[in-house]
């Protein structure tokens, strides 16, 4: 299990932090900041799925106007995590 920390890019968020198995599978994920109830909920639907089959899902959700979301954000930190393990 592997532990990764991502700095999320325009969004509430201030932080992601991800918990990720060897073969890929989201064990936990915890967002500081943003819309708790979001967050939360996203954390809890995410748990137990492969990376990569979030990333797909996620990776082109946005937040109002703004190009990306928490989600997102999301997807870009799995991606990244991906490439370290």
């Amino acid at each position: 299990m592997a532990k990764f920390q991502y700095l999320p890019h325009g969004v509430c968020s201030r932080m992601i932090d991800i918990d990720l198995s060897d073969d890929g599978i989201i064990n936990e994920v915890r967002f500081t900041g943003g819309c708790n109830g979001n967050t939360s909920g996203i954390s809890q639907l995410v748990k137990g799925m492969y990376a990569e089959d979030v990333i797909e899902k996620l990776k082109d959700v946005k937040c109002g106007m703004k190009g990306t979301s928490c989600p997102a954000q999301l997807a870009l930190a799995l991606e990244q995590a991906l490439e370290e393990i």
